[in-house]
């Protein structure tokens, strides 16, 4: 797997930017920029895989991370991001490469809109689960990342969402007014409360309980081709909260 590293054998840059960003109600991103010590190397060996379509909601194909670069990509989330966070211990993770390629006609409606990526149960309380997000595209117009929070309580907002699973396209967009595509603004039920620009070799982490979604303004610039398309690498860390 030397295609993914530098010539001084690193998997990530020893000496990135970093900085953290304040979001609404006390939570923040951590923005890691020149994360990795030889992205066009990664990008490279993705386009030599075979990407699947996923068992789980997203626009798009994807591919597991083979072991090395899952542990390389929690080192990254230790070392940077899970401090701020409040993380303490990663118990847990999980990362795999994804490229966002499905047209707006063609999404479910669970798709519509924002979402969250773990809903912890109150027993779970204790724990953190945390995302990351790996631009390994250059092109900004293929989108960043959005934070929302929502505009109706949490009984309306989890019927929605309920039924944004169950019906179809136009029942669920007559039902709640909803329209078909890709989430770009706020709506009835979200508003946008941030954005994390698109920058290549950069890495974001957050809450994954924050509501949050690809910004997808031009989606007839996305592509399957993982040479041209927004291909990401996406990381899902379970923490043990710090003592508060």
């Amino acid at each position: 797997m030397a295609e993914w590293l530098d010539a001084a054998g690193r998997f990530f840059n020893p000496e990135p930017r970093v900085r953290v960003v304040p979001l609404p109600h006390g939570s923040q991103c951590v923005v890691v920029d020149d994360a990795l010590a030889n992205p066009e190397g990664v990008r490279q060996w993705a386009a030599t895989q075979a990407f699947g379509t996923p068992s789980f909601p997203y626009p798009g194909l994807v591919l597991g991370a083979p072991k090395t670069m899952g542990e390389q990509m929690a080192v990254l989330f230790a070392q940077h991001a899970r401090a701020p966070l409040g993380g303490r211990r990663t118990l847990q993770h999980e990362v795999r490469m994804s490229v966002l390629s499905t047209p707006p006609e063609a999404l479910e409606p669970l798709l519509w809109q924002c979402h969250r990526d773990r809903v912890l149960t109150d027993a779970e309380s204790q724990m953190l689960v945390a995302a990351g997000v790996l631009y390994l595209f250059d092109d900004p117009a293929l989108g960043g990342t959005s934070f929302y929070r929502p505009l109706q309580g949490p009984v309306e907002t989890d019927r929605m969402l309920a039924d944004s699973a169950v019906l179809d396209a136009a029942t669920f967009s007559a039902r709640h007014g909803v329209q078909p595509g890709y989430m770009t603004d706020s709506n009835a039920y979200f508003e946008r409360v941030a954005r994390v620009l698109p920058v290549w070799n950069r890495a974001i982490f957050y809450d994954g309980s924050l509501f949050h979604a690809p910004d997808v303004d031009h989606p007839t610039r996305q592509s399957a081709d993982v040479l041209r398309g927004r291909l990401t690498l996406n990381g899902f860390f379970a923490c043990r909260r710090a003592a508060a």
